[in-house]
């Protein structure tokens, strides 16, 4: 996951942005010797993930805090569920509830969107993987959450492999051009990959030496015939207008990846709540 250093920077950005000069309502109903306890309740089947980010958020604003968590990354919660608690100075809570839950309740719904689609095709071969479809300053912590969810991360950044799309094939001028290029360019172990759009430019890459070839929007009929003309002579990905009501019939192609820009770029934040216990 993200490192530590990045992590509370990032907390501490988001607290700064929500407080600013201070928070009126609270400072002005409680006088700050107030204790209580925050519960936290699943309010639908959810996930848990970035349960240690929740936990940090709140001792970032204030380290005497505690904080008892009773699940775990990777572990389902049914509605009504206590996921967890955090006591200590009420007037502390709510200052930083929000921003807590900001980013306990995405990572949730990252990884329940993402265990959905994994259900939907067990027994293929298919993985589902994510893409760099995420929100700014967030993409180790978006892609952490996939993989709570059972899914596999694409590349993290631009530096984790090569992908060549419709506009770098522009750019470069065809294919063919494009993976040469590429391959110059790049150590021998790095793999690339080749978006296509129909039979013909699969037919490119591959004689081109395309490691990994990603069928962009085609349909299923069309993805059946690129997986047998490709015959298993380079890995391929399927992409594009991918849901959870034809993601079954997309894996059921035989292709070997299935990324899906949704679990990150608008999935729904889980629905939780925080409730105060006041002593």
């Amino acid at each position: 996951m993200i490192q530590k250093i990045r992590l509370k920077r990032l907390i501490m950005d988001a607290l700064d942005e929500d407080i600013g000069s201070g928070d009126l309502t609270t400072s002005a109903l409680l006088t700050g010797g107030e204790s209580g306890t925050g519960r936290t309740v699943a309010k639908s089947e959810v996930v848990i993930a970035g349960i240690d980010v929740f936990r940090e958020v709140f001792h970032a604003f204030d380290n005497e805090l505690d904080f008892m968590a009773y699940l775990r990354d990777g572990e389902v919660a049914s509605p009504g569920n206590v996921i967890a608690e955090v006591s200590g100075r009420l007037q502390s809570i709510l200052t930083s509830e929000r921003v807590a839950l900001n980013f306990f309740q995405r990572m949730c719904g990252i990884a329940t969107l993402t265990r959905k689609f994994v259900d939907m095709i067990t027994g293929t071969k298919a993985k589902i993987l994510d893409t760099r479809k995420t929100v700014a300053g967030h993409r180790d912590l978006d892609k952490y959450a996939v993989t709570v969810g059972g899914g596999q991360n694409h590349r993290l950044g631009l530096d984790g492999g090569v992908m060549i799309k419709d506009n770098h094939i522009i750019a470069a001028g065809n294919i063919t051009k494009a993976v040469q290029l590429a391959a110059t360019a790049i150590p021998p172990t790095i793999k690339i990959e080749v978006e296509v759009k129909n039979q013909e430019e699969a037919v490119e890459a591959l004689a081109a030496g395309a490691d990994i070839i990603m069928l962009d929007n085609m349909s299923i009929s069309e993805m059946k015939k690129a997986v047998s003309l490709i015959d298993g002579r380079a890995l391929i990905e399927a992409s594009g207008n991918v849901t959870l009501s034809n993601v079954r019939e997309i894996a059921q192609t035989g292709v070997d990846f299935i990324s899906v820009g949704a679990l990150t770029h608008s999935v729904a934040a889980a629905d939780l709540s925080l409730t105060i216990v006041a002593e």
